[in-house]
């Protein structure tokens, strides 16, 4: 294998890379290469965005519509066009006034022996391979070999379909390199003197010995706190960058690095500070990113569950809780009340999913206790019961370098120990916290109980909430997003307002999103399903409408239907797919590892006989009566998310009107579409920021503006700078049943004031000027105003 080099110094770019105004997502993929992405750049440089964002651009597995799974960090993709594409991409954008951001991937790899070569030589050479320190392989776990649980069947049920040619054992397309000086052995002799142990799929769950990436166990973890490693897998990034190619970086899953504060200062050093960096951090209810991490901010989730939250009804999220807690009739911990789920699903995962996990810590944890005399008769069980409950107590993601005493509480460690019977043998929770929390020691072992605890409690975290407790819990399909809350779905308009200027004053530069390539359901899909906390009992009434069409059971009746209404017309072959896809998560009937193939195609019929095929939003007055507030909560967001402090991104296709459910959905080949009312909003809202980046970016200002009158609650409002105001309307079916505006009225900051979506309307400010929002949303429900003269 060719050695990957360390890179040298980076010469300077032609100037330092700006904070973007706007950035648009793409998805690359094989259908949707570089050259593809620069046919379409005209166009986006016409919406007024100054950044194009691409999904990861490295060498991945062939055929790869995604791009996570890099193979070699050393090239770019041949797939997309190569490095030469990619080049010609960034200097037709920079011709067009744009520059690129890049989706960076530094957790893990493809774990495929045929395309990862630096797995290749780990596996024909074992642990002294130069490569071997790229991979967080516990090597004694596995008596001296790497499992690789790639076969699928247990071993005697394929052993006849191995072959072995060219250096390599070969199975169904998959190959894997043979230790120098086996290839004559028999075959059974050949397989125990690999340094690699082939095994069925189904042992990863329990025998896995290398971090992988969540619960996949294809994608394994790198070790980029390596110097040498980080110097290798970064020569390529580094490079773009300090060439111009490369503006910006969005830092994919920093969660599962062992360090993600000292992989950011790495990153800085590299690229001399001169990309813009946002990171893919899921931040929780009142959780603020380190402040010590050298980047602008997050990629957005902690704005999106503010913008959503701000446009939903607490009142009538509440209510409707109610009506689906009648309608399935599910256990508290089985999707009836979210705490009680969230709570299950974690320790569910932390004893299933993530059995390997928790072992490989209880390997870590009984060798420290082992060598130190003043931790020692702690029995295995005992410490890996402590990890247990203590990663099921992790209020966040993960505790970091500091502050891991506010998430790894003593009131979290008080609860663990419940779990014990005798108290003596409870100690061994306080000896888990303390390791946790590098208290101590500091040595090989200590650091890396420190960092997996916290890199598994990540995958716990996102496996458990993201991925099974948001498919239980379903009163509100729209609340249950990355970063949301399902339990409390609203926010306030204070509450919005404090975000905001908290943003302006500390992370002015971080990214809003509204939609991405992870959103489970894209905004225009959340907007038409939280419009239902608007009315509860019009949801029950529809659902009553459609009870002929029999379902599996009513949790999967419930989910489907909000699924169907909020994707808004019939169509079996995308609405089918994410059913699917939601019992599989969910795991309370059948799941992914351990399938029940007949309740699986009751859903599939159900889904094609009733969601898919009967029109919800329009099987009555009173569902297509909702079709106005659904367009003014989808306006009232994108609007507020386009101008509210932060760098917005626009997901692709959604310069318009776009409805997409969970991945694979939301990953099609971006494609040029006619323009709508939200085109006009979105091509005004970022013409406005690229023309005027100091009343928007860093330095600029945010102020709430507050309406008054009997309806002042429906009109969410701001000014940037004192030079533009942005108002929306919230909640509008409540509005219209309350009687409209009425006499309600804002106050806008002294001077004359245009209409940008209109661009014939003009308003006067000032304390003696009050505008009335029946006037000011006569045409529509949002309004964009810019100071004139």
């Amino acid at each position: 294998m060719t050695s990957i080099p360390v890179p040298s110094a980076p010469s300077p770019p032609p100037a330092s890379a700006p904070v973007p105004t706007a950035t648009y997502r793409l998805q690359l993929q094989p259908d949707f290469p570089f050259a593809a992405a620069e046919r379409a750049v005209p166009h986006l440089a016409g919406l007024g965005v100054s950044h194009l964002h691409l999904s990861p651009v490295l060498e991945a597995v062939p055929g790869s519509t995604h791009g996570y799974d890099v193979t070699d960090h050393r090239s770019v993709r041949a797939e997309l066009g190569g490095e030469e594409g990619l080049r010609a991409l960034s200097a037709t954008a920079r011709a067009h006034g744009l520059g690129l951001v890049v989706d960076l991937v530094p957790n893990h790899m493809a774990a495929s022996p045929r395309h990862n070569p630096a797995l290749r030589a780990v596996l024909r050479d074992g642990p002294d391979s130069p490569y071997a320190r790229w991979f967080d392989i516990d090597w004694r776990a596995g008596d001296g070999r790497m499992l690789l649980p790639v076969l699928p069947a247990r071993l005697p049920e394929v052993r006849d379909r191995l072959r072995v040619s060219g250096g390599s054992l070969h199975l169904d397309g998959q190959e894997f390199p043979l230790r120098p000086g086996t290839e004559a052995m028999p075959l059974d002799e050949l397989l125990d003197a690999q340094w690699y142990r082939l095994g069925w799929w189904r042992l990863a769950r329990t025998e896995l010995d290398y971090r992988r990436f969540f619960t996949v166990s294809d994608l394994i973890g790198v070790r980029v706190e390596d110097p040498e490693v980080f110097a290798a897998t970064h020569a390529k990034i580094v490079e773009l960058v300090a060439d111009g190619v490369v503006e910006g970086l969005r830092i994919d899953h920093p969660d599962g690095l062992a360090d993600p504060q000292g992989y950011l200062e790495d990153l800085a050093a590299a690229t001399g500070g001169r990309c813009w960096t946002v990171v893919e951090k899921i931040l929780t209810g009142p959780e603020t990113l380190p402040a010590a991490w050298p980047v602008a901010g997050t990629t957005g989730y902690d704005a999106l569950r503010q913008l959503d939250g701000v446009f939903t009804d607490p009142a009538g999220a509440d209510e409707l809780a109610d009506v689906y807690r009648e309608f399935v009739g599910k256990a508290a911990d089985r999707g009836g009340h979210w705490e009680a789920t969230a709570r299950r699903a974690a320790y569910e995962v932390v004893t299933h999913d993530l059995a390997s996990e928790t072992a490989a810590l209880t390997r870590i944890a009984d060798r420290i206790c082992a060598a130190d005399p003043a931790l020692r008769d702690h029995a295995p069980w005992a410490l890996a019961t402590a990890i247990r409950e203590l990663l099921v107590r992790v209020p966040v993601y993960r505790p970091y370098r500091t502050g891991g005493e506010e998430v790894l509480t003593a009131e979290a460690a008080r609860g663990a120990k419940a779990a014990f019977a005798v108290p003596e043998e409870a100690t061994a929770v306080d000896v888990v916290r303390d390791l946790a929390l590098g208290a101590r020691g500091d040595g090989l072992e200590h650091r890396a109980f420190r960092a997996r605890f916290a890199q598994t409690s990540s995958a716990l975290r996102a496996k458990s909430v993201e991925d099974t407790a948001f498919y239980r819990y379903a009163p509100l399909l729209s609340a249950n997003e990355v970063g949301g809350d399902a339990g409390r779905p609203a926010v306030s308009v204070e509450e919005f307002h404090a975000y905001c200027r908290r943003i302006a004053r500390d992370w002015p530069a971080t990214g809003t999103v509204l939609s991405t390539h992870d959103t489970k359901r894209s905004a225009d899909v959340r907007a038409a399903v939280a419009v239902l906390a608007q009315c509860p009992r019009v949801w029950a009434d529809l659902l009553g409408e459609v009870a002929g069409v029999p379902a599996p059971d009513p949790h999967v009746a419930w989910t489907a239907w909000q699924t169907a209404f909020g994707f808004g017309r019939p169509d079996p072959e995308r609405l089918g797919p994410a059913i699917l896809k939601s019992v599989r998560e969910a795991g309370l009937r059948t799941s992914w590892t351990e399938p029940d193939p007949g309740y699986e195609r009751a859903v599939a019929d159900f889904a094609a006989a009733g969601p898919g095929r009967i029109p919800l939003r329009a099987a009555s007055e009173a569902a297509f009566a909702l079709e106005p507030h659904i367009r003014a909560h989808a306006l009232g967001a994108a609007l507020a998310q386009l101008t509210m402090p932060g760098v917005p991104e626009l997901y692709q296709n959604t310069e318009r009107e776009y409805r997409a459910l969970v991945d694979p959905d939301n990953r099609a080949p971006f494609a040029v579409g006619p323009d709508d009312d939200r085109t006009v909003l979105v091509r005004a809202a970022l013409g406005l920021r690229r023309a005027r980046p100091e009343v928007f970016g860093p330095g600029g200002t945010y102020a709430p503006l507050t309406a008054t009158g009997p309806a002042a609650a429906h009109c969410l409002a701001f000014t940037r700078s004192d030079t533009v105001v942005t108002a929306v309307t919230r909640l509008s079916l409540r509005l219209a049943e309350a009687g409209g505006w009425q006499d309600t009225e804002l106050v806008l900051p002294d001077g004359r004031w245009s209409d940008l979506l209109d661009g014939v309307r003009e308003f006067t400010g000032g304390p003696a000027t009050e505008l009335k929002l029946a006037e000011l949303f006569a045409d529509r429900p949002v309004a964009l105003l810019v100071r004139t003269g």
